[in-house]
């Protein structure tokens, strides 16, 4: 997963120093909002003078997704410390929540206790450091080069992704809502301006899983 995943915050670094981001700046950013796309998008919209407010509505938009990420981890959590939860909630990104919510229902099956919160926190570490890390190393190299897109990097993060599912994957029935929000994102994402297709494809999705839940 990590060599899926860091060249793609190398990516964001590097297109934060050819706007003009220090890597000092790239370094805060990243680990005070550990979220790869709201991030992308901060980039995206870096100008001078700094439009702060549509940054901060954007990255709300995207990270709204988070709600229902931290939602899906709750019955898991539920006997767990809030001393401990609010640290886990705070560094969960889309890698961290996918391997997490993995083992959970792994260990569920097996009847043990169902968060393994060393292995989350280990994730959760390595995942933080490498990609406020690279992501800063970036930005500082990142003036020295060209259009970076043409290297074909971007198919990294669509990797990492497509790994992540196939490790949750149980079958086609039970991966029905993942198809209805992937629909209704591209939909979404063809029709409409803005990043409206984050929070539509989660929620659809949502509503999809609840459905068939309910029905099945």
């Amino acid at each position: 997963m990590l060599i899926g995943l860091l060249p793609w915050a190398l990516i964001l670094g590097v297109q934060g120093g050819q706007k003009g981001m220090s890597w000092a700046e790239m370094l805060m950013m990243t680990m005070m909002n550990f979220a790869g796309g709201s991030e992308f998008a901060a980039v995206n919209l870096w100008a001078d003078p700094l439009p702060i407010l549509l940054i901060a509505t954007v990255t709300l938009m995207i990270n709204s997704r988070h709600i229902l990420m931290g939602a899906a981890l709750a019955p898991y959590l539920k006997h767990t410390p809030l001393k401990k939860v609010m640290p886990a909630l705070f560094f969960m990104c889309d890698e961290s929540w996918a391997l997490g919510l993995a083992e959970a229902q792994k260990r569920k099956a097996q009847g043990l206790p169902a968060f393994n919160m060393p292995f989350y926190a280990g994730a959760c570490t390595v995942l933080y450091l490498s990609w406020a890390s690279f992501a800063a190393i970036g930005a500082a190299v990142g003036p020295m080069f060209g259009d970076i897109a043409a290297w074909g990097f971007g198919m990294a993060f669509p990797a990492v992704f497509l790994v992540l599912l196939r490790g949750m994957w149980k079958s086609f029935a039970a991966s029905r809502p993942w198809l209805v929000s992937l629909v209704t994102a591209a939909a979404v994402y063809l029709t409409t301006d803005g990043a409206w297709y984050v929070p539509a494809g989660a929620l659809s999705g949502l509503f999809a899983a609840y459905w068939w839940g309910e029905t099945a």
